[in-house]
Protein backbone atom coordinates (compact mmCIF):
# COMPACT_ATOMS: atom_id res chain seq x y z
CA UNK A 1 0.00 0.00 0.00
CA UNK A 2 1.27 3.20 -0.34
CA UNK A 3 2.89 5.26 2.01
CA UNK A 4 1.01 5.45 5.61
CA UNK A 5 1.29 9.50 5.52
CA UNK A 6 -2.28 10.67 6.03
CA UNK A 7 -2.27 13.66 3.94
CA UNK A 8 -6.54 14.13 4.25
CA UNK A 9 -8.32 13.38 7.31
CA UNK A 10 -11.57 13.65 8.48
CA UNK A 11 -12.52 13.94 12.20
CA UNK A 12 -15.47 12.92 13.75
CA UNK A 13 -17.46 15.33 10.97
CA UNK A 14 -21.08 16.06 10.73
CA UNK A 15 -23.01 17.71 7.99
CA UNK A 16 -26.34 18.66 8.55
CA UNK A 17 -28.38 20.94 5.80
CA UNK A 18 -31.19 23.27 7.47
CA UNK A 19 -31.28 26.73 8.59
CA UNK A 20 -30.21 25.85 12.14
CA UNK A 21 -28.06 22.43 11.70
CA UNK A 22 -26.13 23.40 15.01
CA UNK A 23 -29.28 23.25 17.22
CA UNK A 24 -31.64 20.50 18.31
CA UNK A 25 -30.94 19.03 14.81
CA UNK A 26 -27.51 18.47 15.96
CA UNK A 27 -27.91 17.24 19.43
CA UNK A 28 -30.16 14.17 18.18
CA UNK A 29 -28.17 13.30 15.69
CA UNK A 30 -25.27 13.70 17.91
CA UNK A 31 -26.68 11.75 20.51
CA UNK A 32 -27.78 8.66 17.70
CA UNK A 33 -30.99 9.40 16.66
CA UNK A 34 -31.39 7.87 13.28
CA UNK A 35 -31.20 10.39 10.19
CA UNK A 36 -34.97 10.05 9.19
CA UNK A 37 -36.02 10.77 12.99
CA UNK A 38 -34.12 14.05 13.01
CA UNK A 39 -35.83 15.01 9.84
CA UNK A 40 -38.76 14.29 11.31
CA UNK A 41 -38.48 15.73 14.51
CA UNK A 42 -36.66 18.77 12.87
CA UNK A 43 -36.86 19.25 9.47
CA UNK A 44 -33.21 19.15 8.56
CA UNK A 45 -31.13 16.58 6.52
CA UNK A 46 -28.37 14.76 7.98
CA UNK A 47 -25.83 14.28 5.31
CA UNK A 48 -22.63 13.41 7.77
CA UNK A 49 -22.76 12.03 10.83
CA UNK A 50 -19.62 11.50 12.67
CA UNK A 51 -17.36 10.57 10.00
CA UNK A 52 -13.90 10.03 10.17
CA UNK A 53 -11.45 8.68 8.14
CA UNK A 54 -7.67 9.52 6.54
CA UNK A 55 -6.25 9.08 2.98
CA UNK A 56 -2.74 8.04 2.78
CA UNK A 57 -0.05 9.34 0.43
CA UNK A 58 -0.19 7.85 -3.11
CA UNK A 59 -2.99 6.00 -2.31
CA UNK A 60 -6.69 5.71 -4.12
CA UNK A 61 -9.31 5.84 -1.21
CA UNK A 62 -12.35 5.26 -2.48
CA UNK A 63 -15.86 6.13 -1.19
CA UNK A 64 -18.81 4.32 -1.75
CA UNK A 65 -22.32 4.12 -0.60
CA UNK A 66 -25.99 4.37 -1.97
CA UNK A 67 -27.81 7.75 -2.94
CA UNK A 68 -27.93 9.74 0.29
CA UNK A 69 -25.77 7.64 2.08
CA UNK A 70 -23.38 11.14 2.46
CA UNK A 71 -20.09 10.08 0.06
CA UNK A 72 -20.57 13.44 -2.08
CA UNK A 73 -20.71 15.31 0.73
CA UNK A 74 -17.58 14.07 2.54
CA UNK A 75 -15.57 14.81 -0.69
CA UNK A 76 -16.98 17.97 -0.46
CA UNK A 77 -15.92 19.02 2.92
CA UNK A 78 -12.32 18.16 1.66
CA UNK A 79 -12.72 21.41 -0.87
CA UNK A 80 -15.19 23.66 1.32
CA UNK A 81 -17.78 23.15 -1.27
CA UNK A 82 -20.05 22.58 2.20
CA UNK A 83 -19.28 23.53 5.63
CA UNK A 84 -19.09 21.09 8.43
CA UNK A 85 -21.58 21.38 11.18
CA UNK A 86 -18.98 19.87 13.29
CA UNK A 87 -15.63 18.53 12.96
CA UNK A 88 -12.13 18.80 11.41
CA UNK A 89 -11.35 18.59 7.97
CA UNK A 90 -7.16 18.32 7.55
CA UNK A 91 -5.65 18.29 4.14
CA UNK A 92 -1.74 18.51 4.76
CA UNK A 93 -1.99 19.80 8.16
CA UNK A 94 -4.33 22.73 6.91
CA UNK A 95 -7.42 22.53 8.56
CA UNK A 96 -9.95 23.48 5.92
CA UNK A 97 -12.89 24.00 7.24
CA UNK A 98 -11.26 26.93 8.89
CA UNK A 99 -9.78 28.99 5.79
CA UNK A 100 -12.43 31.58 3.88
CA UNK A 101 -11.92 34.34 1.71
CA UNK A 102 -8.37 34.28 -0.20
CA UNK A 103 -6.62 32.01 1.57
CA UNK A 104 -9.54 29.36 0.53
CA UNK A 105 -9.10 30.11 -2.98
CA UNK A 106 -5.47 29.65 -3.11
CA UNK A 107 -6.02 26.12 -1.53
CA UNK A 108 -8.31 25.01 -4.03
CA UNK A 109 -6.35 26.21 -6.72
CA UNK A 110 -2.85 25.28 -5.39
CA UNK A 111 -3.47 21.87 -3.65
CA UNK A 112 -6.09 19.97 -5.37
CA UNK A 113 -8.28 19.38 -8.49
CA UNK A 114 -11.94 18.27 -8.73
CA UNK A 115 -13.27 15.98 -11.58
CA UNK A 116 -17.21 15.86 -11.60
CA UNK A 117 -19.78 13.10 -12.85
CA UNK A 118 -20.56 15.96 -15.46
CA UNK A 119 -17.81 17.34 -17.46
CA UNK A 120 -18.27 20.82 -16.54
CA UNK A 121 -16.65 21.85 -19.72
CA UNK A 122 -16.55 25.34 -21.42
CA UNK A 123 -18.55 25.27 -24.75
CA UNK A 124 -17.15 27.92 -26.26
CA UNK A 125 -13.70 26.97 -25.28
CA UNK A 126 -11.65 24.13 -27.24
CA UNK A 127 -9.78 21.36 -25.82
CA UNK A 128 -6.28 22.94 -24.86
CA UNK A 129 -8.24 26.03 -23.08
CA UNK A 130 -10.71 23.53 -21.28
CA UNK A 131 -7.08 21.86 -20.16
CA UNK A 132 -5.50 24.42 -19.47
CA UNK A 133 -7.93 26.74 -17.29
CA UNK A 134 -6.71 25.76 -14.24
CA UNK A 135 -3.30 27.38 -14.86
CA UNK A 136 -4.82 30.40 -16.64
CA UNK A 137 -6.29 31.29 -13.29
CA UNK A 138 -2.64 31.37 -11.78
CA UNK A 139 -2.05 33.74 -14.44
CA UNK A 140 0.68 31.10 -16.18
CA UNK A 141 1.76 32.65 -19.27
CA UNK A 142 -0.57 31.13 -22.49
CA UNK A 143 2.79 28.88 -24.25
CA UNK A 144 3.50 27.51 -20.53
CA UNK A 145 -0.27 26.54 -19.87
CA UNK A 146 -0.29 24.73 -23.94
CA UNK A 147 2.37 23.13 -23.20
CA UNK A 148 1.47 21.73 -19.76
CA UNK A 149 -2.03 21.42 -20.97
CA UNK A 150 -0.25 19.06 -24.30
CA UNK A 151 1.54 16.96 -21.57
CA UNK A 152 -2.08 16.29 -19.87
CA UNK A 153 -4.00 15.63 -23.18
CA UNK A 154 -1.26 13.31 -23.80
CA UNK A 155 -1.71 11.48 -20.16
CA UNK A 156 -5.16 10.47 -21.14
CA UNK A 157 -4.76 10.00 -25.56
CA UNK A 158 -5.91 13.26 -26.29
CA UNK A 159 -3.25 15.17 -27.93
CA UNK A 160 -4.08 15.13 -31.06
CA UNK A 161 -7.71 16.50 -30.61
CA UNK A 162 -6.14 19.62 -28.48
CA UNK A 163 -7.21 22.35 -31.23
CA UNK A 164 -10.94 20.28 -31.24
CA UNK A 165 -14.14 22.07 -30.24
CA UNK A 166 -15.27 19.95 -26.93
CA UNK A 167 -18.48 19.66 -29.07
CA UNK A 168 -16.49 17.42 -31.51
CA UNK A 169 -15.81 14.75 -28.72
CA UNK A 170 -17.68 11.57 -27.28
CA UNK A 171 -18.81 11.88 -23.56
CA UNK A 172 -16.05 9.63 -22.81
CA UNK A 173 -13.38 11.81 -24.54
CA UNK A 174 -15.12 14.82 -22.93
CA UNK A 175 -14.53 12.95 -19.85
CA UNK A 176 -10.77 12.07 -20.63
CA UNK A 177 -11.00 16.40 -20.99
CA UNK A 178 -12.08 16.98 -17.46
CA UNK A 179 -9.41 14.59 -16.07
CA UNK A 180 -6.71 16.04 -18.01
CA UNK A 181 -7.77 19.63 -16.96
CA UNK A 182 -7.36 18.20 -13.51
CA UNK A 183 -3.51 17.00 -13.83
CA UNK A 184 -2.99 19.90 -15.97
CA UNK A 185 -1.88 21.74 -12.49
CA UNK A 186 -0.21 18.93 -10.97
CA UNK A 187 -2.49 19.32 -7.60
CA UNK A 188 -1.21 17.14 -5.14
CA UNK A 189 -4.82 15.54 -4.64
CA UNK A 190 -7.10 14.69 -6.95
CA UNK A 191 -11.09 14.74 -5.82
CA UNK A 192 -13.29 12.55 -8.32
CA UNK A 193 -16.92 12.67 -7.12
CA UNK A 194 -18.87 9.83 -9.28
CA UNK A 195 -16.56 10.82 -12.25
CA UNK A 196 -17.25 7.64 -14.42
CA UNK A 197 -20.76 7.17 -13.45
CA UNK A 198 -22.34 8.99 -16.40
CA UNK A 199 -20.08 6.73 -18.72
CA UNK A 200 -21.39 3.87 -20.71
CA UNK A 201 -20.10 0.64 -19.19
CA UNK A 202 -17.10 -0.09 -21.71
CA UNK A 203 -15.95 3.17 -21.95
CA UNK A 204 -16.57 3.17 -17.92
CA UNK A 205 -13.95 0.33 -17.30
CA UNK A 206 -11.49 2.19 -20.60
CA UNK A 207 -11.77 5.43 -17.92
CA UNK A 208 -10.94 2.82 -14.22
CA UNK A 209 -8.16 1.75 -17.02
CA UNK A 210 -6.43 5.30 -17.79
CA UNK A 211 -6.89 6.21 -14.37
CA UNK A 212 -4.96 3.06 -13.01
CA UNK A 213 -1.76 3.83 -15.28
CA UNK A 214 -1.86 7.40 -15.13
CA UNK A 215 -1.70 6.56 -11.10
CA UNK A 216 1.25 3.85 -11.53
CA UNK A 217 3.14 6.81 -13.31
CA UNK A 218 2.05 10.07 -11.22
CA UNK A 219 1.22 8.66 -7.30
CA UNK A 220 -1.17 11.25 -6.82
CA UNK A 221 -3.70 11.04 -3.67
CA UNK A 222 -7.02 10.50 -4.69
CA UNK A 223 -10.37 10.33 -3.01
CA UNK A 224 -12.19 8.55 -5.33
CA UNK A 225 -16.10 8.52 -4.74
CA UNK A 226 -18.80 6.18 -6.19
CA UNK A 227 -22.11 3.92 -5.88
CA UNK A 228 -20.65 1.16 -7.70
CA UNK A 229 -19.21 -1.32 -5.65
CA UNK A 230 -17.12 -3.15 -8.09
CA UNK A 231 -15.70 -0.13 -9.25
CA UNK A 232 -14.98 0.44 -5.64
CA UNK A 233 -13.23 -2.43 -5.16
CA UNK A 234 -11.26 -2.51 -8.67
CA UNK A 235 -10.09 1.10 -7.84
CA UNK A 236 -9.46 1.43 -4.61
CA UNK A 237 -5.80 0.60 -2.27
CA UNK A 238 -8.62 1.09 0.39
CA UNK A 239 -12.23 1.17 -0.04
CA UNK A 240 -14.99 3.38 2.48
CA UNK A 241 -18.27 2.28 2.89
CA UNK A 242 -21.16 4.82 4.10
CA UNK A 243 -24.97 4.05 5.16
CA UNK A 244 -27.24 6.92 6.10
CA UNK A 245 -23.95 9.06 6.88
CA UNK A 246 -22.42 6.82 8.88
CA UNK A 247 -18.83 4.60 7.93
CA UNK A 248 -19.94 1.10 8.26
CA UNK A 249 -16.63 -0.28 7.01
CA UNK A 250 -13.03 0.67 5.82
CA UNK A 251 -10.76 -1.58 4.43
CA UNK A 252 -9.00 -3.21 1.91
CA UNK A 253 -10.78 -4.43 -1.06
CA UNK A 254 -10.44 -8.10 0.02
CA UNK A 255 -10.97 -7.22 3.29
CA UNK A 256 -14.49 -5.88 2.45
CA UNK A 257 -15.00 -8.84 0.14
CA UNK A 258 -14.09 -11.39 2.48
CA UNK A 259 -14.94 -9.86 6.36
CA UNK A 260 -17.65 -7.41 5.79
CA UNK A 261 -18.56 -5.64 8.74
CA UNK A 262 -22.20 -6.50 8.65
CA UNK A 263 -25.26 -7.64 6.85
CA UNK A 264 -25.05 -4.52 4.55
CA UNK A 265 -21.91 -4.80 3.26
CA UNK A 266 -22.05 -8.43 3.14
CA UNK A 267 -25.27 -8.07 0.61
CA UNK A 268 -23.02 -5.82 -1.38
CA UNK A 269 -20.55 -7.87 -2.01
CA UNK A 270 -22.09 -11.30 -2.35
CA UNK A 271 -22.51 -10.24 -6.45
CA UNK A 272 -19.11 -9.37 -6.70
CA UNK A 273 -16.98 -11.66 -8.93
CA UNK A 274 -14.41 -12.23 -6.23
CA UNK A 275 -11.92 -13.71 -8.40
CA UNK A 276 -11.21 -10.39 -9.65
CA UNK A 277 -10.59 -9.26 -5.68
CA UNK A 278 -8.95 -11.70 -3.96
CA UNK A 279 -5.51 -13.04 -4.34
CA UNK A 280 -3.66 -15.65 -4.01
CA UNK A 281 -1.87 -14.80 -0.94
CA UNK A 282 -4.83 -15.79 0.97
CA UNK A 283 -5.01 -19.35 0.99
CA UNK A 284 -1.55 -20.21 -0.62
CA UNK A 285 0.09 -23.16 1.66
CA UNK A 286 4.20 -23.49 2.46
CA UNK A 287 5.21 -25.47 -0.20
CA UNK A 288 6.51 -29.00 0.43
CA UNK A 289 10.40 -29.28 -0.58
CA UNK A 290 11.37 -32.45 -1.90
CA UNK A 291 15.09 -33.86 -2.38
CA UNK A 292 16.42 -35.46 -4.86
CA UNK A 293 18.45 -38.31 -3.04
CA UNK A 294 14.42 -39.18 -1.25
CA UNK A 295 12.74 -42.57 -3.19
CA UNK A 296 9.20 -42.37 -4.00
CA UNK A 297 8.49 -44.23 -1.00
CA UNK A 298 10.00 -41.39 0.85
CA UNK A 299 8.19 -38.52 -1.36
CA UNK A 300 4.89 -40.06 -0.14
CA UNK A 301 5.50 -39.66 3.05
CA UNK A 302 7.28 -36.49 3.17
CA UNK A 303 3.87 -35.26 1.21
CA UNK A 304 1.63 -36.53 4.14
CA UNK A 305 -1.84 -35.50 3.36
CA UNK A 306 -0.88 -33.11 0.79
CA UNK A 307 -1.38 -33.23 -3.17
CA UNK A 308 2.11 -32.57 -4.57
CA UNK A 309 5.64 -31.39 -3.63
CA UNK A 310 8.42 -29.33 -5.76
CA UNK A 311 12.05 -29.77 -6.17
CA UNK A 312 14.12 -26.48 -6.52
CA UNK A 313 17.18 -26.07 -7.83
CA UNK A 314 20.17 -24.16 -5.86
CA UNK A 315 19.35 -20.90 -6.01
CA UNK A 316 15.07 -21.96 -4.87
CA UNK A 317 13.70 -22.06 -7.92
CA UNK A 318 11.16 -24.73 -8.71
CA UNK A 319 12.29 -27.47 -11.24
CA UNK A 320 10.23 -29.89 -11.12
CA UNK A 321 6.93 -31.32 -9.53
CA UNK A 322 5.83 -34.63 -7.99
CA UNK A 323 2.12 -35.20 -6.79
CA UNK A 324 1.17 -37.57 -4.71
CA UNK A 325 -1.46 -39.37 -8.07
CA UNK A 326 2.19 -39.96 -10.28
CA UNK A 327 3.89 -41.21 -7.33
CA UNK A 328 1.95 -43.80 -6.33
CA UNK A 329 1.06 -45.00 -10.36
CA UNK A 330 4.74 -45.10 -10.55
CA UNK A 331 5.66 -47.45 -7.52
CA UNK A 332 2.28 -49.63 -8.50
CA UNK A 333 4.38 -49.99 -11.91
CA UNK A 334 7.48 -50.57 -9.76
CA UNK A 335 9.50 -47.25 -10.79
CA UNK A 336 10.93 -46.33 -7.07
CA UNK A 337 13.32 -42.96 -8.63
CA UNK A 338 11.39 -39.99 -8.14
CA UNK A 339 13.29 -37.90 -10.92
CA UNK A 340 11.93 -40.37 -13.65
CA UNK A 341 8.18 -39.11 -12.23
CA UNK A 342 8.90 -35.44 -11.93
CA UNK A 343 6.46 -33.26 -13.92
CA UNK A 344 8.15 -30.28 -15.40
CA UNK A 345 4.61 -28.85 -16.87
CA UNK A 346 3.83 -27.30 -13.62
CA UNK A 347 1.76 -23.56 -13.73
CA UNK A 348 3.09 -21.31 -11.69
CA UNK A 349 1.98 -17.86 -9.83
CA UNK A 350 2.68 -15.06 -7.66
CA UNK A 351 1.12 -14.25 -4.20
CA UNK A 352 -0.05 -10.70 -5.68
CA UNK A 353 -2.13 -12.38 -8.20
CA UNK A 354 -5.76 -13.01 -8.44
CA UNK A 355 -8.24 -16.02 -8.29
CA UNK A 356 -9.02 -15.22 -11.88
CA UNK A 357 -5.80 -15.10 -13.08
CA UNK A 358 -5.42 -19.08 -11.80
CA UNK A 359 -8.79 -20.25 -13.08
CA UNK A 360 -7.48 -22.15 -16.06
CA UNK A 361 -4.33 -23.54 -13.92
CA UNK A 362 -6.74 -24.34 -11.52
CA UNK A 363 -8.75 -26.29 -13.97
CA UNK A 364 -5.89 -29.37 -14.49
CA UNK A 365 -6.67 -30.39 -10.57
CA UNK A 366 -2.74 -30.12 -9.71
CA UNK A 367 -1.09 -28.00 -7.07
CA UNK A 368 0.49 -24.30 -8.96
CA UNK A 369 3.77 -23.09 -7.60
CA UNK A 370 4.04 -19.57 -6.06
CA UNK A 371 7.12 -18.03 -6.59
CA UNK A 372 8.59 -14.65 -5.75
CA UNK A 373 9.81 -11.58 -8.07
CA UNK A 374 12.74 -14.18 -8.94
CA UNK A 375 11.40 -16.89 -9.27
CA UNK A 376 12.16 -18.50 -6.17
CA UNK A 377 9.50 -21.03 -4.53
CA UNK A 378 7.67 -18.99 -1.85
CA UNK A 379 4.12 -21.46 -1.34
CA UNK A 380 2.43 -23.31 -3.12
CA UNK A 381 -1.61 -23.36 -4.39
CA UNK A 382 -4.23 -25.83 -4.05
CA UNK A 383 -6.60 -25.49 -7.34
CA UNK A 384 -9.78 -26.72 -5.06
CA UNK A 385 -9.28 -24.25 -2.19
CA UNK A 386 -9.92 -21.74 -4.37
CA UNK A 387 -13.38 -22.93 -4.90
CA UNK A 388 -13.59 -23.70 -0.94
CA UNK A 389 -12.38 -20.21 -0.72
CA UNK A 390 -15.09 -18.43 -3.21
CA UNK A 391 -17.93 -20.18 -1.83
CA UNK A 392 -17.02 -19.67 1.79
CA UNK A 393 -17.38 -15.76 0.40
CA UNK A 394 -21.09 -15.98 -1.22
CA UNK A 395 -22.46 -17.48 2.54
CA UNK A 396 -20.96 -14.50 4.32
CA UNK A 397 -24.56 -12.79 3.80
CA UNK A 398 -26.37 -16.32 4.51
CA UNK A 399 -24.71 -16.21 8.19
CA UNK A 400 -25.67 -12.28 8.25
CA UNK A 401 -29.32 -13.26 7.87
CA UNK A 402 -29.31 -15.66 10.24
CA UNK A 403 -27.50 -13.74 12.88
CA UNK A 404 -30.64 -11.48 12.33
CA UNK A 405 -33.55 -13.85 12.83
CA UNK A 406 -31.78 -15.61 15.82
Amino acid sequence: MPGEEPIIALENVYKIFGPNPRGRAFDLCSSGVEKDEVQRQTGHVVGMRDISFSVNRGEIFVVMGLSGSGKSTAIRTVNKLHEATHGRVIVEGIDVQQLGGSALQAFRREKLSMVFQHFALFPHRNVIDNTAYGLKVQGIEKDERHEAAIEALAMVGLEAYAFNSTRELSGGMQQRVGLARALCTNPDILLMDEAFSALDPLIRRQMQDELMAIQSKLHKTILFITHDLNEALRLGNRVCILRDGKVIQIGTPEEILTEPADGYVAEFVQDVDQGRVIDVGKIMHPAVLLDTSLTLAECLDTLGKRRGGFVCDTDGRPTGMLTKTDAATALASGTTELASVLRTDFDSTTAAARFNDNYAAAGRGIPIAVVDDAGCLVGELEPQEIMEEMGRVEQLVDGFEREVFL
